[in-house]
């Protein structure tokens, strides 16, 4: 939709452009972060190994990273062929017992596997083929797939297909493995069909995040929650893919993230309401239709009992002939087709046309109350996630003025004349709030930041305990020991990785993969599935372009957090100012400052944990 509104192209699965080198090209970077099935940890690290240069290689990396191919060890084997480094080649019977070619027709199908057995299919025809399955035999193996987790019978057949496949010449480790695989394929595991279809929603939501990185974040920050990642990681990325991303305000935000003209050739992501913590849509409509002509002229309608629709929208001054008036028959009122009845609300909500007149932006908290009528308790929502900066006002300028409001329940007397029964508010010179402070109050109120990463402010004193930064792993070197500190961003315990977790870190510079083995995972149980802030000592491991860290040891380092809003930072100074050289007492690393802040303990949302 935001394709066709905003640059004109209508886009279909059918009509998107085929095989994009430049589609490719992004993937073979690990670039997947937002799009679909290839976005989790495993499968980004993949997608550089495997380099997909046409559609067919995504259909492999959809299957792939699945428990069957996983547990049957047949990952490793298929990206040796794929690099040259082993040679293709088809197990096969001893002669007497059939042709060499029993399983080429199977595993070598145009070439596509390179004899490696990835799909389910392919697992269920050697059981048939190789092992000699009767139909009867063959449905027996099916139903026990498919019920592996709940019956668990599937090992009742482990003997019968092996041995008949060692008893007809085949090699006993392959045999195992292939056996094996069809266990995976009980726990998870795809089809060839199947893959094909998830890899061509992946190739279409790469598609759009190659060319248009703003829609696409827009997109995803409107379906949340979803996928792996938080939406402070989607808007990081879309930016550092070159999108503008601007704040939530009450003069240009609507309930969604939409795209705003930025200069009349490029569009930025405005962030709508939705991302502000304990806002409604319902409430915050009455805000969107003062607004609506600001935005292109979004005019909300009223079913009523009596079969009339009613136009919610007060600015009446616009000049189009076709624009509906205020009430009409639903039988004459021409619903557009983007129009839709939302039934919680009772509202017919479509786009009109675009009207003519400018649209009158709020100039000040009062004149948005007295506009409508939002109680002071979504006022102060809205200053707290600091939506009132196209006022000039900052949150601690905007709290000032919202507390200072007269209360909703007002004396009938003064309400009559709207006369405020506190008097005339004088202004008042406030401190400038911290931009630390601000960072923290973003991720309270709207879960992400655009002004900073809470890590740039600590980042003095981890580099003088010589913590890198996410950054700098670029710049190490295989087995290179190191320490390095983030945010958690999403922890994995797959089912067929053994006990060993995989977390992804985040600080101002990037992120880092990090594998805790299970030997350590039992050592730092705790700190590895409650830490919001979380140290990590360790070892560099470096294959290509794919950089891990092996941890040795961790810390929990959440407790630097409060610092954030918190006076045990150290003040920005000039070198002449003589204080600097006072001693300041600072809390140890990890420590929590002694005196809490009063405010919500909330300060990074948690991470997304898969297990």
């Amino acid at each position: 939709d935001f394709i066709r509104e905003h640059y004109d192209r209508p886009l279909t699965l059918a009509s998107m452009p085929k095989e994009d080198p430049r589609v490719y090209a992004m993937l073979q970077k690990g670039d997947a972060i937002g799009t679909f099935q290839v976005e989790s940890r495993a499968q980004i690290n993949m997608l550089p190994r495997l380099k997909p240069a046409k559609f067919y290689d995504l259909v492999i990396e959809v299957a792939i990273v699945r428990p069957g191919p996983i547990q049957g060890d047949m990952v490793h084997p298929y990206l040796r062929r794929r690099d040259g480094i082993e040679k293709v080649e088809y197990p096969s019977p001893a002669p007497e017992h059939g042709s060499p070619k029993e399983l080429e027709n199977i595993l070598g199908r145009l070439g596509r596997t390179l004899g490696v057995p990835l799909f389910q299919e392919q697992a269920m025809q050697i059981a048939i083929d190789a092992a000699l399955f009767s139909p009867d035999e063959a449905n027996e193996l099916r139903r026990a797939m498919a019920t592996f987790r709940r019956m668990g019978t599937i090992h009742t057949l482990e003997e019968k297909m092996v041995s008949r496949m060692i008893a007809r010449g085949y090699d006993p480790e392959f045999a195992q493995r292939c056996f094996n695989q069809i266990k995976g394929f009980g726990e998870y595991g795809f089809p060839e069909s199947h893959a094909a279809s998830f890899a061509l929603l992946v190739y279409a939501s790469s598609w759009l995040k190659c060319h248009y990185p703003e829609v696409f974040c827009a997109g995803l920050l409107n379906s949340q929650p979803m996928g792996f990642y938080a939406p402070a990681q989607l808007v990081r990325d879309a930016r550092e893919h070159g999108v503008e991303v601007l704040p939530v305000d009450v003069n240009f935000s609507t309930w969604d993230n939409h795209l705003e003209d930025v200069d009349g050739e490029r569009y930025a992501v405005r962030l709508g309401f939705r991302q502000v913590d304990g806002l409604h849509k319902d409430v915050m409509e009455v805000l969107l239709v003062s607004t609506s002509p600001l935005w292109g002229g979004r005019t909300l309608h009223q079913q009523g009992s009596g079969g009339g629709s009613t136009c919610l929208n007060p600015l009446t001054s616009i000049d189009d002939s076709t624009t509906p008036t205020r009430t009409l028959p639903v039988a004459m009122f021409d619903l557009p087709t983007r129009g839709r009845w939302e039934k919680k609300t009772n509202l017919i909500i479509c786009d009109s046309p675009a009207p003519q007149a400018k649209g009158k932006p709020f100039t000040s908290i009062e004149d948005l109350r007295n506009r409508t009528g939002l109680s002071i308790a979504v006022l102060e929502r809205l200053a707290s996630a600091d939506c009132f900066r196209s006022m000039g006002l900052d949150r601690r300028q905007a709290l000032w003025k919202v507390r200072g409001l007269v209360s909703d329940a007002q004396l009938p007397l003064f309400e009559a004349t709207q006369t405020d029964t506190l008097g005339p508010d004088h202004d008042v010179q406030l401190p400038k709030m911290p931009l630390s402070e601000h960072v923290v109050a973003d991720y309270q109120t709207h879960r992400l930041s655009l002004k900073a990463h809470p890590m740039s402010f600590l980042r003095a004193d981890y580099k003088s305990h010589r913590i890198i930064s996410c950054a700098n792993l670029l710049k190490t070197h295989n087995g290179q020991y190191i320490q390095i500190a983030g945010v958690v961003l999403v922890r994995q315990k797959p089912g067929t990785a053994k006990g060993v977790v995989f977390m992804t870190i985040e600080d101002e510079g990037g992120v880092a993969n990090i594998i805790v083995w299970g030997k350590i995972m039992k050592r730092f149980r705790k700190v590895v599935m409650r830490s919001r802030l979380v140290l990590i000592r360790g070892k560099v491991q470096r294959q290509g372009a794919i950089i891990h860290v092996i941890a040795s040891s961790l810390v929990d380092l959440s407790g630097d957090l409060a610092r954030l809003s918190d006076e045990t930072l150290p003040p920005a100074l000039a070198r002449a100012d003589e204080v600097a050289n006072q001693p300041v007492e600072r809390p140890f690393l990890g420590q929590a400052p002694r005196a809490g802040h009063p405010r919500d303990v909330r300060i990074i949302p948690k991470s997304r944990d898969f297990h």
